[in-house]
Protein backbone atom coordinates (compact mmCIF):
# COMPACT_ATOMS: atom_id res chain seq x y z
CA UNK A 1 0.00 0.00 0.00
CA UNK A 2 1.45 3.12 -1.03
CA UNK A 3 1.43 5.94 1.26
CA UNK A 4 2.33 9.79 1.32
CA UNK A 5 1.47 12.56 3.31
CA UNK A 6 -0.62 15.46 1.00
CA UNK A 7 2.41 17.86 1.50
CA UNK A 8 5.21 17.52 3.88
CA UNK A 9 4.27 19.33 6.67
CA UNK A 10 0.35 18.34 6.32
CA UNK A 11 -0.94 16.15 8.75
CA UNK A 12 -3.27 14.40 6.50
CA UNK A 13 -2.13 11.71 4.14
CA UNK A 14 -3.45 9.28 1.91
CA UNK A 15 -2.62 5.64 0.54
CA UNK A 16 -3.49 3.73 -2.11
CA UNK A 17 -3.58 0.46 -3.64
CA UNK A 18 -5.21 -1.85 -6.06
CA UNK A 19 -5.67 -5.56 -5.04
CA UNK A 20 -6.42 -8.49 -7.15
CA UNK A 21 -8.61 -11.15 -6.10
CA UNK A 22 -10.06 -14.32 -8.41
CA UNK A 23 -13.50 -14.95 -7.69
CA UNK A 24 -15.04 -18.38 -7.63
CA UNK A 25 -18.29 -18.46 -8.92
CA UNK A 26 -20.45 -17.40 -11.44
CA UNK A 27 -22.44 -14.99 -8.64
CA UNK A 28 -20.87 -14.64 -5.08
CA UNK A 29 -20.80 -12.67 -2.29
CA UNK A 30 -17.15 -12.16 -0.46
CA UNK A 31 -17.03 -10.27 2.69
CA UNK A 32 -13.51 -7.89 2.46
CA UNK A 33 -14.67 -5.81 5.79
CA UNK A 34 -10.80 -7.38 6.92
CA UNK A 35 -8.80 -6.79 4.30
CA UNK A 36 -10.00 -2.89 3.99
CA UNK A 37 -9.40 -2.81 8.03
CA UNK A 38 -6.04 -4.23 7.09
CA UNK A 39 -5.42 -1.55 4.54
CA UNK A 40 -6.19 1.36 7.06
CA UNK A 41 -4.27 -0.01 9.73
CA UNK A 42 -1.56 0.07 7.07
CA UNK A 43 -1.93 3.53 6.15
CA UNK A 44 -1.98 5.16 9.72
CA UNK A 45 -4.93 7.02 9.29
CA UNK A 46 -6.38 7.91 12.48
CA UNK A 47 -9.60 9.71 11.23
CA UNK A 48 -10.66 9.98 7.79
CA UNK A 49 -12.37 7.74 4.86
CA UNK A 50 -11.76 4.74 4.02
CA UNK A 51 -13.11 3.74 0.16
CA UNK A 52 -13.07 0.68 -1.59
CA UNK A 53 -14.01 0.75 -5.87
CA UNK A 54 -14.62 -2.19 -7.71
CA UNK A 55 -12.97 -1.77 -11.50
CA UNK A 56 -15.24 -3.71 -13.06
CA UNK A 57 -18.92 -3.24 -14.74
CA UNK A 58 -20.40 -6.40 -13.40
CA UNK A 59 -19.93 -6.23 -9.90
CA UNK A 60 -20.62 -4.13 -7.17
CA UNK A 61 -19.67 -3.67 -3.56
CA UNK A 62 -21.92 -3.54 -0.90
CA UNK A 63 -22.94 -2.58 3.42
CA UNK A 64 -25.14 -5.40 4.55
CA UNK A 65 -25.09 -8.06 6.87
CA UNK A 66 -22.93 -11.55 6.44
CA UNK A 67 -25.93 -13.36 6.89
CA UNK A 68 -25.39 -16.47 4.17
CA UNK A 69 -29.41 -16.74 3.93
CA UNK A 70 -30.10 -13.13 3.52
CA UNK A 71 -26.63 -12.94 0.95
CA UNK A 72 -28.73 -15.88 -0.79
CA UNK A 73 -31.88 -13.80 -1.07
CA UNK A 74 -30.33 -10.74 -2.23
CA UNK A 75 -28.92 -12.73 -4.90
CA UNK A 76 -32.36 -14.62 -5.98
CA UNK A 77 -33.80 -10.60 -6.24
CA UNK A 78 -31.21 -9.52 -8.51
CA UNK A 79 -31.90 -12.84 -10.40
CA UNK A 80 -35.66 -11.43 -10.32
CA UNK A 81 -35.07 -8.15 -11.37
CA UNK A 82 -32.59 -8.80 -14.41
CA UNK A 83 -33.15 -12.63 -15.05
CA UNK A 84 -30.74 -15.01 -16.91
CA UNK A 85 -33.15 -16.26 -19.81
CA UNK A 86 -34.40 -12.54 -20.78
CA UNK A 87 -33.00 -11.23 -24.13
CA UNK A 88 -30.18 -8.39 -23.43
CA UNK A 89 -29.87 -6.11 -26.28
CA UNK A 90 -25.51 -6.16 -24.79
CA UNK A 91 -25.64 -10.07 -25.89
CA UNK A 92 -26.78 -9.56 -29.22
CA UNK A 93 -23.26 -9.50 -30.64
CA UNK A 94 -24.69 -9.45 -34.75
CA UNK A 95 -25.67 -6.30 -33.57
CA UNK A 96 -23.12 -4.59 -31.38
CA UNK A 97 -20.17 -3.05 -32.26
CA UNK A 98 -17.08 -2.80 -29.86
CA UNK A 99 -17.31 -7.07 -29.28
CA UNK A 100 -13.47 -7.56 -27.48
CA UNK A 101 -12.34 -11.30 -28.22
CA UNK A 102 -13.54 -13.76 -25.57
CA UNK A 103 -16.35 -11.07 -24.62
CA UNK A 104 -18.92 -13.05 -22.66
CA UNK A 105 -22.91 -12.75 -23.03
CA UNK A 106 -23.38 -11.19 -19.85
CA UNK A 107 -26.12 -8.66 -20.38
CA UNK A 108 -27.92 -9.73 -17.10
CA UNK A 109 -24.54 -9.14 -15.16
CA UNK A 110 -24.68 -5.72 -16.37
CA UNK A 111 -28.34 -5.08 -15.90
CA UNK A 112 -27.91 -6.57 -12.03
CA UNK A 113 -24.76 -4.20 -11.07
CA UNK A 114 -26.98 -1.29 -11.94
CA UNK A 115 -28.48 -2.13 -8.81
CA UNK A 116 -25.59 -1.76 -6.86
CA UNK A 117 -22.69 1.04 -6.36
CA UNK A 118 -19.36 0.40 -7.56
CA UNK A 119 -18.02 1.85 -4.73
CA UNK A 120 -18.76 2.27 -0.61
CA UNK A 121 -16.78 4.72 1.74
CA UNK A 122 -16.73 3.82 5.54
CA UNK A 123 -15.71 6.36 8.05
CA UNK A 124 -12.47 5.78 9.79
CA UNK A 125 -12.61 6.58 13.77
CA UNK A 126 -9.61 6.18 16.22
CA UNK A 127 -7.72 3.73 13.72
CA UNK A 128 -10.51 1.31 12.61
CA UNK A 129 -13.24 1.14 10.17
CA UNK A 130 -16.45 2.66 12.09
CA UNK A 131 -19.04 -0.01 10.98
CA UNK A 132 -22.27 -1.02 12.63
CA UNK A 133 -22.74 -4.10 14.60
CA UNK A 134 -23.56 -6.09 11.78
CA UNK A 135 -22.47 -4.06 8.64
CA UNK A 136 -20.09 -5.75 6.61
CA UNK A 137 -18.40 -4.46 3.48
CA UNK A 138 -19.36 -7.36 0.73
CA UNK A 139 -18.26 -7.59 -2.62
CA UNK A 140 -21.11 -9.05 -5.28
CA UNK A 141 -19.50 -10.98 -8.11
CA UNK A 142 -22.43 -11.14 -11.06
CA UNK A 143 -20.22 -12.68 -13.91
CA UNK A 144 -17.63 -14.52 -12.44
CA UNK A 145 -15.38 -16.76 -12.09
CA UNK A 146 -12.35 -14.69 -12.96
CA UNK A 147 -9.99 -12.26 -12.04
CA UNK A 148 -10.75 -8.80 -10.49
CA UNK A 149 -9.61 -5.49 -8.91
CA UNK A 150 -10.44 -2.92 -6.39
CA UNK A 151 -9.08 0.39 -5.65
CA UNK A 152 -8.22 0.83 -2.08
CA UNK A 153 -8.08 4.35 -1.01
CA UNK A 154 -7.58 5.42 2.84
CA UNK A 155 -7.80 9.31 3.42
CA UNK A 156 -6.90 11.16 6.64
CA UNK A 157 -5.78 12.39 9.40
CA UNK A 158 -2.30 10.32 10.69
CA UNK A 159 -2.02 8.86 14.32
CA UNK A 160 -0.25 11.06 16.27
Amino acid sequence: MATRPLDRYSPWTVASEDVTLRTQSPRQVIDVTELLAERVRWSGVRHGLASIQVCHTTMGVVLNENEPLLLEDALHMLDRLAPADVRYGHDDFARRTGIEPGERQNGAAHCRSLLLSASQSVHVVDGRLHLGRWQRVMLVELDGPQARTLSVVVLGLRHD
